[in-house]
């Protein structure tokens, strides 16, 4: 008897254009199957697209290195016949009596032909359904089956107009499919059109009763303490005969140690009719004080194994299914003081701080590893919401996986656009695809598949538009919401107390989360659907501070620069495309940038505009690559970190929250980003992650105020916040420290008024360091480090301080668990000694609730002065703690001789290479660290911490550069 249970089919694959086999489906199946990758077949990327097997076999060049894209050939231009590829496998299985395989397609683009041992099965339309194919009667009786699947392009992928635009000629909107593959004003067309096997092919093995689509819903009363697990689920009898079967549902927890506790275990008696399929709902289970799940910077991301299972009389085991599951209750609703969409978690308001995701991979390139590293980075720059952009995918479980686990909130729009659904040049359709009752079915399977994720909180109809009224009706009918949760007073009263007449909540589709019908609807801009989302430029950093830069209570999408590092630019582009842009004076005094043509056909948006001038400018012309990329991550950093706080400065009293354009890339553009596409960071992930500490200390860039930012539902006291002001010389012109201070939970609160710049001969250009902490025992709750210029000056004069030679001490220590590195690193400017009027110098960061992945908290509170004795007990406690042991320190010295500021440090890992060819790319990526983009004051110290996997075979290095220190100093 087969094992029961699912296998994925994600190796071994062939493909081969159509029209070069001569073959026909029933004979690659049965008496003339492929050999290998020989001519015309080649290896094929599934799931995948058609361009990415092309690309992986270089059939094509990478369309996005450098102008590549624009020398293959566009499906406008080749036909769709060109893009019709055949794909090709085998698997072994061999069933036993009783026994059932289905044949699963969790995602094809558009249509296929299926066959298998010679028989046919036809696959209808739709990019967003699923397909499942009982296939039991057509299997091989050896065991060896053969497997090919013809796969068509979108019916209407559209052609790209001269000048591009929003979505090409918006053919595409006529099919229920990514819209954003005609191109954008952030991506180029994708010549394919994403046609392939995208997503997830498997064989799943059962008895004679399958379970299928369970739905999960919890309901909470007495302020949280009691909870409810509903539970329904589809059981289909694929026999013959009436199975008499027992329906489990165990529900575990894991605790330390990898211990896991059982809370219930339920049997239920079901009798079903043969070749049926019922619904059957469980009784509720009970329980008391459950964990609750919590999103990112509120709490702890608890989640409890669901699994179903069902025993059939005669047989045994017949299907288990299981899912991690989350008790959360999300709302949300429009706040009348704002007029901004409020959302509460568990009860407790969260104030969205977030971005708007495109998709890992323009190619359709995806795994669960880069879902993993996407969603931790959100999670690292501290952001609680993402919204999935309508022009893109309904994400895939991988995805909503690692935001369960990072406690990212998921707002999922719809397969709708403005760009293409009735707007543009030329004017789109108005009535969205062609096929209603197909994007209806492929929205009604979407919510079946992700509605069980604890971090899904909104449904959306589509981007800056709304459905046809025809499929807007029939989503707010089918996703209308239950009682228990439309109705908050509902939460008071116990669940048998409710009418007969409402449903358990788990025979809903999904009854849980609200839909929306629009992005800027009902909340967002304006409510009203006008176009009041945006800008998507650079700013000046202050305005984000002021009453007038945006009217609404939640934008969904204000954008603004993402250049990376010099060192992408190089591995993405040839020569010609590391020209950095000219700079062109214009009428009025503006500087306007003129990139070269490679920049400008990968979306590089300026860093000036005629009301902004130009950020990178600010610190002198650049000169080269290096020098305009190192110019660039100082305003990416400024730029964002406003963008947050600006937004958190107004915290409920203007605001509700902000999502922004956008914070990743699914291809080498140089737009709206906070990594790249080779998922190295820029430092604008850095300016987000410290603006977006649920704590936080901050400069209010229009007021001149210091302000304290609490998001937590906990009342901060007894804290202190300390103020220091550096110049360009290392002395500290300014200190001054606010004490006994206290922060309502869930406030912004101004402190006091900065008076540096109004004092007697303030500098030009100067340094501000601002640290909130506890008075008990120094723990440092927020640190955050300005440089300023007068009001209307620059930075130039830190032009000059790139000479500096400001010596620095790293000390590390290295923790190899397999591929995986984690090094602890404290860096120290030993330009001189502390500030005597500072305990604060070494950066005893205080741990917070979350993941806790980057929380470095030290041993034992600080209570002495900054003597070197104490500085190295200091140092033997942190190490003690994470090792165990205090031996195996390493120690790196930076040397210099002038004092001052170690100014914009940024690591890096690399390989070690032999004879490294120059511009080769040796970064190993992706790297997470608990910091960079940092900047030490004298005698300042700094907990990093730096984890990432090494290739086989490979021997990294870790190489740290800074705003004074040009070369790459390796640090180990």
């Amino acid at each position: 008897m087969a094992e029961i249970g699912k296998t994925r089919l994600d190796s071994g694959w062939l493909a081969a254009r159509s029209t070069d086999v001569q073959l026909s489906g029933t004979q690659l199946t049965t008496t003339h199957p492929p050999s290998g990758p020989t001519s015309p077949w080649m290896d094929a990327v599934v799931p995948g697209t058609v361009l990415a097997t092309l690309v992986k076999n270089k059939v094509v060049p990478d369309p996005f290195y450098g102008l590549q894209n624009e020398t293959i050939i566009d499906i406008a231009d080749s036909g769709r016949e060109s893009y019709t590829f055949w794909f090709f496998t085998t698997f072994q299985s061999k069933l036993s009596g009783n026994q059932h395989l289905d044949l699963n397609f969790r995602g094809i683009n558009y249509s296929a032909e299926v066959y298998l041992n010679g028989h046919e099965r036809v696959l209808p339309k739709g990019m967003f359904r699923r397909h499942s194919l009982d296939v039991t009667d057509i299997l091989h009786p050896d065991g060896q089956n053969l497997l090919a699947v013809l796969v068509h392009p979108p019916d209407h992928p559209g052609r790209i107009p001269p000048k591009g635009g929003q979505g090409g000629d918006h053919e595409i909107g006529k099919d229920v499919a990514t819209q954003y593959v005609e191109g954008w004003d952030w991506i180029a067309p994708i010549r394919d059109r994403n046609t392939g096997i995208w997503d997830e092919v498997s064989i799943s093995i059962t008895g004679p009763v399958k379970v299928v689509d369970p739905h999960l819903v919890s309901s909470f009363f007495d302020n949280y303490k009691r909870v409810y697990l509903h539970a329904t689920t589809e059981l289909e009898n694929k026999s013959g005969w009436v199975a008499q079967c027992s329906l489990n549902i165990q529900v575990t927890i894991e605790l330390e140690g990898n211990i896991c506790l059982v809370e219930h275990l339920v049997t239920q008696h079901v009798s079903i009719p043969a070749g049926s399929r019922v619904q059957y709902t469980f009784p509720q289970l009970f329980f008391y004080k459950p964990n609750l799940w919590w999103p990112n910077g509120m709490g702890k991301q608890y989640l409890y194994n669901v699994q179903i299972t069902v025993d059939v009389k005669g047989y045994g085991e017949s299907d288990a299914w299981s899912h991690l599951f989350g008790f959360r209750k999300i709302e949300s609703h429009v706040d009348s003081a704002t007029g901004g969409r409020l959302f509460k978690v568990n009860g407790q308001p969260i104030f969205i701080r977030g971005g708007n995701w495109i998709l890992s991979d323009g190619l359709l390139r995806l795994s669960k590893k880069r879902y993993k590293t996407d969603i931790k980075f959100h999670a690292d720059m501290n952001l609680n919401m993402i919204r999935c952009w309508g022009g893109g995918l309904a994400e895939r479980p991988e995805f909503y996986h690692y935001c369960d686990i990072y406690g990212l909130l998921v707002w999922q729009e719809f397969w709708i656009t403005g760009d293409v659904d009735g707007r543009g040049k030329p004017i789109s359709n108005p009535n969205g695809p062609l096929d209603h009752d197909l994007f209806l079915l492929c929205a009604r399977d979407t919510v079946k598949l992700l509605r069980n994720h604890p971090s899904l909180a909104l449904w959306v109809g589509g981007n800056e538009q709304v459905p046809p009224d025809d499929i807007n009706a029939a989503l707010k009918k089918d996703l209308r919401l239950h009682p228990d949760f439309e109705n908050p007073n509902e939460m008071s009263k116990p669940s048998e107390d409710l009418l007969p007449a409402f449903k358990d909540p788990s025979q809903y589709l999904d009854g849980t989360r609200a839909y929306i019908q629009g992005s800027m609807w009902d909340g967002f801009a304006n409510g009203k659907g006008d176009f009041t989302d945006g800008p998507y430029e650079i700013q000046n950093p202050e305005n984000f501070f002021k009453n007038d830069f945006y009217k609404y209570g939640f934008n969904p999408e204000v954008g603004s620069v993402g250049m990376p590092v010099a060192d992408t630019i190089r591995a993405t582009m040839p020569p010609e495309g590391w020209k950095i842009p000219l700079f062109r004076k214009v009428s009025g005094g503006y500087t306007e940038e003129v990139p070269n043509p490679i920049w400008e056909y990968h979306k590089y948006i300026p860093y000036s505009k005629p009301d902004v001038p130009d950020q990178i400018q600010l610190y002198g012309t650049p000169e080269d690559l290096d020098d305009f990329c190192l110019k660039a991550q100082l305003a990416n950093y400024i730029q964002y970190r406003a963008l947050l706080e600006g937004w958190t400065s107004h915290m409920w009293s203007k605001f509700t929250g902000v999502l922004i354009w956008k914070t990743q890339n699914p291809w080498t553009g140089l737009r709206g980003q906070f990594y790249d596409h080779l998922l190295d960071q820029t430092a604008g992930f850095y300016g987000c992650r410290a603006a977006a500490e649920p704590v936080h200390v901050q400069l209010n860039l229009a007021s001149y105020f210091i302000e304290v930012v609490n998001t937590t539902s906990e009342e901060l006291s007894n804290m202190a916040i300390e103020v220091s002001v550096w110049d360009l010389d290392g002395t500290c012109p300014y200190y001054k420290v606010f004490e006994k201070l206290s922060a309502p939970p869930k406030k912004t609160l101004p402190i006091v008024e900065m008076k540096y710049p109004k004092s007697k001969n303030p500098k030009p250009v100067y340094f501000l360091l601002l640290k909130l902490y506890h008075m008990s025992d120094y723990g440092i709750l927020s640190r955050n480090f300005y440089w300023l210029h007068l009001s209307g000056g620059d930075y130039k004069l830190l032009e000059l301080y790139k000479s500096k030679k400001i010596p620095l001490k790293i000390t590390s220590k290295v923790f190899i668990e397999g591929s995986t590195y984690e090094i602890e690193m404290h860096v120290q400017n030993t330009s001189k000694k502390a500030d005597c009027r500072t305990l604060t110098y070494l950066n005893k960061f205080m741990a917070r609730q979350g993941n806790g992945d980057f929380d470095m908290a030290s041993v034992e509170p600080i209570h002495s002065g900054a003597d070197e004795k104490h500085e190295i007990s200091f140092l033997q406690r942190i190490y003690r703690c994470l090792a165990k042991e205090n031996n195996g320190l390493r120690v790196a010295e930076v040397n210099g001789t002038d004092v001052g500021v170690a100014f914009f440090l940024h690591f890096s890992v690399h390989a070690v290479k032999k004879d490294p060819k120059k511009g080769d790319d040796t970064r190993i990526l992706p790297v997470h660290y608990s910091d960079n983009y940092f900047s030490l004051v004298p005698g300042e110290a700094m907990p990093i911490k730096i984890t990432f996997e090494v290739p086989p075979g490979i021997t990294p290095r870790v190489t740290l550069r800074g705003w004074n220190y040009h070369n790459q100093h390796t640090i180990l």
